[in-house]
């Protein structure tokens, strides 16, 4: 191959104005942060309703039938999986999508933290939906006295779109990482 033929390797220089947009784009990350701060503080705002319907939940522990107190029980286990859900979408959305989160090696550092991916993240999100909606679903069926068959077989209808959802993406997840494997 004669010189000429030889493709040029030298890196191509990008100009002041195409540096200033790819910049500029590259700060705007930033604009995520408030959403993860709102999620938050959302959080904050779960952890008093939680408080609350504790608070209420031990008042009536005496006069409450076995059923009221169960549903109490499962709606804390809801706002605690909700919570742990929002939890999760702002460490892994923070680090995906804004900065690293410089904490080390602290000891309570999540073992997944900074190892969640986009698809990883899809995969807990859909995981918490199902968990949420089952025990949803778990309380309905427990106080189904109080429902009518109709709202009874939509909740069936839509805890079981839910879990089908999430197989259709980790299905989804599983072929495209054997794609991308070869």
């Amino acid at each position: 191959m004669s010189q000429s033929q030889l493709p040029d390797t030298t890196p191509r220089v990008a100009s002041k104005l195409e540096q200033f947009v790819e910049s500029f784009i590259f700060r705007a990350r930033w604009l995520l942060a408030p959403f993860f701060i709102g999620l938050l503080v959302a959080i904050v705002l779960l952890l008093l309703k939680f408080f609350k319907y504790l608070y209420q939940m031990a008042i009536n522990t005496f006069s409450a039938t076995n059923e009221q107190l169960l549903v109490g029980i499962l709606t804390l286990v809801d706002t605690a999986l909700l919570a742990g859900l929002l939890l999760i979408i702002i460490f892994s959305g923070y680090e995906n999508f804004v900065s690293k989160l410089n904490i080390g090696n602290h000891e309570d550092r999540p073992a997944w933290m900074g190892k969640v991916g986009f698809s990883g993240l899809k995969m807990k999100l859909i995981s918490a939906i199902v968990a949420i909606s089952a025990v949803e679903l778990l309380k309905v069926f427990i106080s189904s006295t109080s429902h009518s068959s109709d709202e009874l077989m939509w909740k069936v209808i839509i805890h079981v779109t839910f879990v089908i959802s999430g197989v259709l993406f980790a299905l989804t997840d599983f072929i495209n990482s054997k794609t991308h494997n070869h």
